[in-house]
């Protein structure tokens, strides 16, 4: 079994049109030799994606998922703008190759990538590797050095300046969150109310505003094949946006389940930071402080 992660077949109703893919890459004057082995990547919950794999060339295609859905969700366009000039400050994101517009060619907006090869750090990792306790603790400070240097990253005078409205974001999360919970909660839920009210109440100002991943994750990060400590690539880029780098710390903590934790939150598992080596919550923002300067 392979450690590199692969895709496997299409999906029963997420069939890509294939032709009509390839007659618009080569528009874009992209050369393809040989027949497209195509498989689909299923582990995501939200976009659909694919592997072209060619004899010359090896792609990724990113596209929304069918049906109904909000303006601003499944945004390609943004998604590719946001990896496209983060390139140029942060080199693990995928190589942007092109984005459709056109829903003439397979019905909605698309974007092209070059693949990334490499492991991809789900709930297990494969026990292939065979990694000790100090190559885990290694890895877990690459994950976090990661998202560290996203945070340093120096977007006033990029393209990127404009990726969100910036101040003010941690009160428009909690705010826009709580409004969310509402609509959609049920007679069968409870209200959260005393949770919810103090959110609001212990809204903190921002430490700082810079661009955040707002879904950081181990399974949204590549390692290197050779020496599968080193992240060499980042995925998922759906959601960031400019806001507080202290919330996007938040919001990686909120899938960080430790070694100690009880099973209920353990059976949420879905990132190996159970593993001995790994940070606890604790250290992973004492750490984050401690590099950063910054202060909770």
């Amino acid at each position: 079994m392979s450690v590199i992660d692969l895709g496997g077949s299409v999906q029963e109703g997420e069939e890509l049109d294939i032709h009509a893919v390839e007659s618009w890459l080569k528009q874009q004057g992209i050369v393809l030799e040989g027949q497209v082995e195509l498989t689909q990547y299923t582990g995501g919950a939200s976009n659909w994606t694919y592997r072209l794999k060619y004899l010359n060339v090896d792609l990724i295609l990113r596209r929304p998922p069918n049906g109904t859905k909000a303006k601003s969700a499944h945004d390609m366009a943004r998604e590719f703008f946001v990896q496209k000039h983060l390139a140029a400050y942060y080199p693990v994101v995928p190589e942007m190759i092109a984005l459709c517009q056109d829903p003439h060619v397979i019905g909605c907006d698309f974007y092209v990538m070059r693949r990334i090869e490499g492991i991809i750090p789900r709930a297990k990792l494969p026990p292939e590797l065979q990694l000790n306790e100090e190559q885990i603790n290694q890895l877990c400070r690459n994950v976090l050095d990661r998202l560290i240097e996203l945070h340093q990253v120096p977007y006033e005078a990029t393209e990127l300046k404009d990726l969100g409205k910036g101040e003010g974001y941690c009160q428009r999360q909690v705010e826009g969150w709580d409004k969310r919970y509402e609509k959609a909660r049920t007679i069968n839920v409870p209200s959260f109310g005393y949770v919810r009210q103090w959110l609001k109440d212990n809204t903190p100002r921002e430490s700082k505003i810079c661009i955040i991943h707002n879904d950081w994750r181990f399974d949204n990060v590549i390692l290197d094949p050779e020496s599968p400590t080193n992240v060499i690539g980042v995925l998922d880029w759906e959601m960031a946006t400019l806001g507080d780098p202290l919330m996007d710390l938040g919001n990686a903590l909120a899938y960080w389940v430790e070694e100690t934790d009880n099973m209920i939150f353990k059976s949420t598992r879905r990132q190996p930071t159970h593993l001995k080596g790994m940070f606890t919550r604790k250290q992973v923002v004492d750490y984050y402080m401690r590099q950063t300067g910054l202060d909770t």
